[in-house]
């Protein structure tokens, strides 16, 4: 989610409570579009960091640090001039533009006070850290932007500032119920839409939850609502905004699973199916959020290698599985030359020297049949010929049916390896999935001895059915073989998608009966954990541990079993505890 105008002002709210009456201490400028202020305030010190990032703007207090650069780049020279040493007045925001103004006071090399304003606007690609001196002219801004880049505002040194495109939209916090009829009734365009799209700082998550909590479909024409709902959804949008004057901020995280799918700083009631996990402060919040974001961020970066040598992999054996199925489907006609040559040997006493064919009746299915014959040789040497191409036909069938079976196991397993590289969450596991492309021959083997000296072993999923009983998945093939043969028992319960790469769900009994319910999340583990997981319904396979069967020299996490019960699950886990 990006920052929106209510999250802002939680910022805001925050910031101000907080590091104002504050005074600047030190100021560096670690990467090119970010800063970290360190504030003292009330005996106690604060880093900020202010980040203009095209693809993650922020502003949160931060209790981590960074290391400042040798020689300090220009900008941030310019800041340390004007405000290091400075007192922070206030911090402020314009409505619920995605906008924040750190105003500080700082005495000139005369000494006299004079009053700045660090504004950071929080607008995606076109996020900027502006410094705008005390008659509203801009001193320099992290990133400067000249016409040729933008025909709307130039922000660079001696212009005038200001906000743009602030006309289109109306500020949520005063705006009466007319003027809200007036922007959100008037447009022929879903609710949902009409209340953003006219609206400052509300994102579409925003105008879903006012919509949810409104009790109206937020695809339905705003055009369309009747009178009623267009008053209540007025009274639910004014309540809402009326938290955001009154700082009743309840920031949050939602998660699906452990996965981190959303937060905000209001209560999100659309989303009350999802774990929720509250924070006291929206900094303490966007800290985690983003940190976990960036650890799954950065765990995909470090898989890219991986990611390519399965799919290269993928795509050849896909190409040589082709091929062979090609060269298969041509010896089909291998029946076709032993029956030729049955008939002639059959009926070749019959034909005349120099015969080009030999007419006769297939005795399998009793059609007429005629057989191409070579006029310069007999009648056996012909038949001799058909039974040679028939038997070299037939060892190359054999060959190739052996061969498919082998591309067939490498395009399962390299299919296993992707759904694996898709659930892997930190360094062990994706250490584990490169041991075993190791292992099969995908990847070289580092280092003179062949392989890496061994790491920790990563360890399965662990989940706690809603009745009490341990439920273990594997993310990898290892991890699968670990559940199923080293943590699983013959009488617990095993799980897997019916016929799709994916985890071993294991159930530990116990010695008891599982109850309905632990079925059917263990299933929706097995779906949610599968290549499947984005469908609607996922058929799982489960039996019990006793049932499975592991081939010798098979891949690791590969068994058979003949007996098991099937089930529908969805792929959703978002109810379920992890352990």
């Amino acid at each position: 989610m990006a920052l929106d105008g209510i999250t802002i002002s939680n910022i805001r709210s925050e910031l101000e409570h907080t590091l104002a009456g504050g005074h600047i201490s030190k100021i560096i400028q670690p990467e090119p579009d970010e800063l970290i202020f360190t504030i003292k305030n009330n005996a106690k010190t604060y880093r900020l960091l202010l980040s203009a990032s095209a693809s993650l703007p922020l502003v949160y207090i931060t209790s981590s640090g960074k290391q400042a650069p040798m020689n300090a780049p220009n900008y941030c020279m310019l800041l340390r001039k004007h405000l290091a040493g400075g007192l922070l007045e206030s911090v402020t925001q314009p409505g619920l533009e995605r906008v924040l103004s750190l105003n500080v006071r700082h005495r000139d090399e005369l000494g006299d006070l004079r009053s700045w304003r660090l504004v950071i606007e929080l607008m995606g690609k076109h996020s900027n850290i502006i410094l705008i001196s005390d008659q509203n002219k801009i001193v320099d801004s992290i990133k400067r932007v000249s016409f040729n880049v933008s025909s709307v505002r130039e922000v660079l040194p001696g212009r005038d500032y200001f906000i743009p495109e602030t006309q289109n939209k109306k500020d949520p916090l005063d705006i009466s119920e007319e003027d809200f009829s007036r922007v959100v009734f008037s447009k022929d365009a879903p609710v949902m839409k009409a209340v953003y799209g006219g609206l400052r700082g509300i994102s579409p998550v925003m105008a879903e939850e006012i919509c949810y909590r409104a009790g109206i479909d937020s695809d339905a024409s705003a055009s369309g609502l009747q009178d009623a709902e267009r008053v209540h959804l007025y009274h639910t949008f004014s309540r809402m905004m009326d938290d955001v004057k009154n700082e009743k901020f309840e920031p949050a995280i939602y998660y699906k699973g452990k996965d981190p799918f959303e937060y905000a700083s209001v209560p999100l009631t659309q989303y009350g199916n999802l774990r929720k996990e509250g924070f006291d402060t929206i900094s303490s919040l966007l800290e985690q959020y983003y940190a976990e974001k960036e650890l799954r961020t950065r765990i995909r970066q470090r898989s890219i290698d991986l990611r390519k040598v399965v799919q290269t992999s993928l795509e050849r054996s896909g190409r040589t599985l082709q091929l062979q199925e090609k060269q298969m489907h041509d010896t089909e006609k291998r029946e076709k030359y032993r029956i030729y040559g049955e008939l002639l040997n059959t009926y070749g006493y019959s034909l005349t020297p120099g015969a080009k064919e030999l007419k006769a009746v297939n005795y399998y299915n009793n059609e007429p049949t005629t057989v191409p014959l070579d006029p310069t040789m007999t009648a056996a040497q012909n038949a001799k010929k058909y039974f040679d191409r028939y038997n070299k036909l037939k060892r190359t069938a054999e060959a190739l049916e052996q061969r498919i079976k082998g591309t067939e196991a490498d395009v399962e397993h390299l299919e296993s390896i992707a759904t694996s590289l898709e659930i892997a969450r930190d360094e062990k596991d994706l250490q584990e999935i490169r041991q075993e492309l190791e292992d099969y021959g995908y990847l070289r083997h580092h280092g003179p001895s062949g392989r890496k000296k061994k790491q920790e072993a990563a360890q399965p999923l662990h989940y706690l059915s809603s009745d009490g009983f341990d439920m273990y998945v594997g993310k990898n093939n290892f991890q699968n073989e670990m559940v199923t043969f080293k943590i699983a028992s013959g009488s617990d319960w095993w799980f897997h998608a019916n016929d799709i790469p994916g985890s071993h769900v294991i159930v530990k009994t116990n010695g008891k009966e599982l109850p309905d319910r632990t079925f059917e999340e263990a299933g929706r583990l097995a779906a949610y954990y599968s290549k499947a997981k984005n469908a609607p319904k996922v058929e799982i396979d489960y039996t019990l541990r006793k049932n499975l069967h592991k081939p010798n020299g098979a891949r690791p996490g590969f068994v058979l079993y003949h007996t098991n019960y099937s089930l529908m699950a969805e792929p959703d886990i978002s109810d379920l505890r992890e352990v």
